[in-house]
């Protein structure tokens, strides 16, 4: 067997330079032949078969499917996650519910059940085809009495109508005729209630050959079993396709996804050409190119191409896990992911879907403030980990390697998600210039979030706002006080505020008005938030130009993390809980994440200063961390660094180097990915009127590429090796 993921000298991950096969052609479609567009596995690894169903999963941000086998394995995890559908069990926190397997498939050929695991496997391949957002199979197989059998699959969730799922098989008997039985019966209900109360219909529709046959779904399963006779060298062809509706987007969600897949069975390929359309204009304003450096480029493709898969501008009551719709870790919760880490592809590149992610926000902004007033303080503090109403879910404990129970404190003490929250939602008017939105639903959040630090922060003996019993994004250090990161953003936080405030004042008096009366702002509220920010405690030293991360931690215990180069487990695992915790090693940057956020803020010198120190002291046990790393360190113009830290962030999906692929793809990571090479490599600085860069090019990069949107504006940057700084050109 060949593993796909051999290395080339960079370290990143290089897969295999496969020309897809000719056979596919019997398909309505045929892959894209382009090595720069596609993931390809050959042969078959049972023990990777988690990892590979998160890689090359489908998905259209209503719903995912994992890439698992139709006939299944030993080792296969088929799911299927609808964006928003939870299930809630008593005594357990929400998690997205897995539908019924709908890509289940198996063969019976005389008698013998085709399966990679009886017989011989004379070729098999699976390909992500992120171009045109379709997943295909091929596969070779001689069962025991010697018959060989061809068969390609193609698999996708539809980008033109995020409703409908489509799966198209061909099978071919290379060297006899015989009988064959297929079995398409669906593993589970088709009509499922969830513990939130969410019905969820999938109506399923299916033809052989040039055969339409139709099933009007039961309460139980769908009956899809077919049975006819093979002709040598003859193909025939199964298409199946899913309509799923639930209760929250119709009121008959049973109905409806019956007529709408009876309308779509019937033109399968015009199904499929609209979504590879889709895909195709999806990329022609999404799509980074690098020149010079395939493997990076096929990185960042990856990257692009599951962070689309999430996205779905049509539902802004819905957003993005920290592992999308491609596995259960996290259980589909949404974090600071979100806000900081992927937001900024939308923004640029998808602002219908970035809308749609910061609405979800406002939408759940009386779960925030609940949460808030919960704790005993004002304004809104939004929940560390939510779901489909906003509320808290983070769990409460959980299991460490060593089998002791860990209370989680996160959802509890990790506060700056405030602020993230208010810094995305910032971001997103920014770059877009959407007053309807800062004046309806962005005004508010900021306004909230300020209220919450407002009465979160006292004013202490020496004069100053202290924040203290607080987890920063370093999670190795819990309940510590004046976290730089949360104190940094929570001043942030307040000072923009009161920056809207005068704003909506000024250009609009009566929704000031509305909106003042609405939330109780007193006229002289905005200048409270201003002052607490203007006394907030820092922990910043004029002499060293560094913040200290918390209060004490200069005073902790040095350890040199090389001396435990090559590690096989993170560092909180290697040392322990309490031995980490009195150390100065840190999960994922802190004071570099507050560096890399507040970057025009800051003076070089205090950039340079805090990521020179802080750099060293980072075990990178989060998948955050590597690619945030990558883009501080290309801007402060050490790109050699920030290459071998975008590599090690493109490894963590692409080689599993953090060993938890299974549970689904790094979100989060991808999208950092994505900001490590456009707004580090390529430099782009989007703070003023007019977007500029100042790109920090790796040397095997000959050019950088890009189209993205600033003020409903297309741009078009490109970077030439050697080119100066310049200004962003326009687009057409």
């Amino acid at each position: 067997m060949v593993d796909p993921l051999s290395r080339d000298p960079s370290g990143l991950p290089e897969m295999l330079d496969h020309q897809p096969s000719t056979h596919f052609a019997e398909l309505p479609a045929s892959p894209t032949e382009d090595p720069e567009w596609i993931l390809v596995e050959e042969g078959f690894t049972l023990a990777r078969e988690h990892e590979l169903e998160s890689l090359f999963a489908i998905g259209n941000g209503y719903a995912g499917s994992r890439a698992s086998l139709t006939e299944g394995s030993p080792l296969s995890a088929p799911a299927t996650f609808v964006a928003g559908v939870f299930d809630s069990k008593p005594g357990s926190v929400p998690e997205l519910a897995p539908m019924t397997d709908w890509t289940r498939l198996s063969a019976i050929i005389e008698g013998q059940p085709l399966r990679l695991d009886r017989g011989h496997n004379l070729e098999h391949r699976r390909i992500l085809d992120m171009r045109q957002g379709i997943f295909w199979r091929e596969w070779r197989h001689q069962d025991e009495a010697g018959r060989i059998t061809r068969l390609q699959v193609l698999r996708l969730a539809s980008l033109a109508d995020r409703h409908l799922l489509v799966q198209c098989v061909t099978i071919t008997p290379e060297n006899y005729s015989g009988r064959m039985s297929v079995d398409a019966t669906l593993t589970g209900p088709v009509i499922q209630v969830t513990g939130n109360g969410t019905t969820v219909a999938m109506a399923v529709s299916h033809r052989v050959m040039n055969r339409v046959e139709r099933r009007t779904p039961s309460a139980e399963q769908v009956e899809g079993r077919q049975s006819f006779e093979l002709k040598l060298g003859e193909t025939y062809r199964f298409d199946r396709m899913v309509a799923l509706h639930t209760s929250r987007d119709t009121v008959e969600p049973r109905e409806t996804a019956r007529r709408h897949v009876e309308r779509a069975i019937e033109d399968v390929t015009g199904v499929i050409g609209e979504h590879r359309d889709a895909w195709l204009a999806r990329w022609e304003a999404s799509d980074l190119r690098i020149e010079g450096d395939p493997a990076a480029q096929r990185a960042l493709r990856f990257a692009i191409y599951h962070l689309l898969s999430a996205a779905n501008p049509q539902d802004d009551r819905v957003s993005i896990g920290a592992r999308g719709l491609s596995g259960t870790t996290y259980k589909g919760h949404v974090f600071w992911d979100t806000d900081i880490f992927m937001l900024p592809f939308f923004i640029l590149t998808y602002p219908e879907a970035a809308h749609a992610l910061v609405m979800y926000r406002y939408h759940t902004l009386a779960a925030a403030r609940a949460k808030a007033a919960r704790l005993g303080y004002r304004g809104a503090l939004y929940a560390w980990e939510s779901a489909d109403r906003g509320e808290e879910v983070t769990p409460p404990s959980v299991i460490a390697p060593s089998n002791e129970v860990v209370r989680i404190l996160t959802g509890e003490q990790e506060q700056h998600i405030g602020a993230d929250v208010a810094f995305g939602v910032w971001n997103y008017w920014q770059a877009t210039g959407d007053d309807r939105f800062l004046i309806e639903a962005g005004a508010e959040i900021l306004f909230e979030t300020a209220r919450f630090w407002a009465s979160r922060a006292e004013r202490e003996e020496d004069g100053r706002y202290h924040i203290r019993r607080v987890i920063g994004p370093d999670e190795y250090h819990e309940t510590v006080d004046d976290n730089a990161y949360t104190n940094g953003m929570a001043q942030w936080n307040l000072e923009v505020a009161r920056e809207i405030a005068d704003l909506i004042v000024e250009r609009w008096p009566e929704q000031w008005q509305g909106l003042s009366r609405r939330l109780g702002i007193e006229p002289e509220e905005p200048r409270r938030w201003q002052n607490v920010a203007r006394d907030f405690y820092t922990g910043f030293d004029e002499q060293t130009g560094l913040f200290e991360q918390f209060r004490g931690y200069f005073g902790l215990e040095e350890i040199d993390l090389a001396s435990f180069v090559p590690r096989t487990a993170p560092m909180d695992v290697l040392l322990g809980r309490e031995r980490i915790q009195r150390s100065k090693i840190i999960k994922q940057p802190d004071v570099v994440m507050l560096v890399c956020l507040l970057w025009e803020r800051m003076p070089p010198e205090v950039r340079k200063a805090n990521f020179e120190y802080y750099e060293p002291r980072c075990g990178h046990g989060s998948s955050l961390s590597p690619a945030i790393h990558a883009l501080v360190a290309a801007r402060l113009g050490d790109t050699a660094l920030a290459e071998r830290y975008f590599r090690q962030a493109a490894e963590i999906d692409l080689a599993d180097n953090m060993g938890n692929a299974a549970g689904g793809i790094h979100a989060g990571a991808l999208g950092g990915l994505w900001q490590a090479a456009a707004l580090g490599f390529g430099g782009l600085y989007l703070c003023g009127e007019r977007p500029e860069h100042r790109a920090n090019l790796p040397l095997n990069w000959r050019s950088l590429s890009m189209r993205f949107q600033w003020r409903a504006r297309w741009h078009e940057l490109t970077v030439p090796e050697g080119t100066e700084s310049r200004n962003a050109e326009d687009a057409p």
